[in-house]
């Protein structure tokens, strides 16, 4: 689909390593592939450290609750690394990078990252976790974007973007979904659209023809 001369930004607020988000960036899928003319911005929180011990633990219960909301089952694989503590320092630079300087390849980036980490087990934190998936999107990333010991400069100046961000949408719940629409800036509950992830296609349109009504 396209919209002419709509001028139209999508923000996704987001970690790599966070199993709502896993399942919310089916919904950006669907967004870009009916509506390619929408600026993409996928926006890394950084939210896991690895460092606060049981706070960047993923518990059974979240992802039962994820599964069922979502119509969706994770991987053996994935469920095995439930009682580690997550790390997403690595992904947010790498991820912060990709947004920056080569946009067309964030989001298939960040579907690769989510297919290594939730699909295979790979808990990202090494810059030899992502050799395979920088080589095959044919990414070179400089030294900073591939560090997991802290966050890059560019990584934290996105976070401060960030923090604006919610504090005008008023929380900091992850994943966040915001459709910008000339000066409007509208929140999409994901949680309506989990388990049949096309049905946010029909709600953007929606946003965008109340648009177009109120400037005829």
């Amino acid at each position: 689909m396209t919209i002419p001369n709509v001028p139209a930004q999508l923000f996704f607020l987001y970690d790599s390593h966070c199993p709502w988000s896993y399942v919310a960036t089916k919904l950006v899928n669907e967004i870009n592939n009916a509506f390619p003319d929408i600026t993409l911005n996928l926006w890394h929180t950084a939210f896991f450290d690895g460092k606060n011990g049981e706070a960047t633990r993923i518990k059974v219960n979240e992802i039962n609750e994820v599964e069922k909301l979502a119509n969706f089952h994770f991987s053996t694989n994935y469920k095995k690394t439930l009682d580690q503590s997550k790390d997403s320092i690595l992904s947010a630079n790498l991820m912060t990078w990709a947004q920056h300087k080569t946009p067309n390849l964030a989001l298939p980036l960040l579907n690769a990252l989510h297919k290594a980490h939730f699909e295979q087990g790979n808990n990202l934190t090494t810059q030899t976790d992502l050799d395979e998936i920088i080589s095959q999107l044919k990414l070179s990333p400089p030294s900073k974007a591939c560090k997991g010991d802290k966050l890059s400069k560019d990584a934290l100046m996105q976070l401060e973007e960030i923090f604006s961000l919610q504090e005008i949408i008023n929380t900091e719940a992850i994943p966040a979904l915001l459709l910008a629409v000339d000066d409007q800036l509208i929140l999409l509950n994901h949680n309506f659209y989990l388990a049949q992830p096309k049905a946010i296609v029909e709600a953007v349109q929606l946003e965008l023809n109340k648009y177009l009504d109120q400037v005829k």
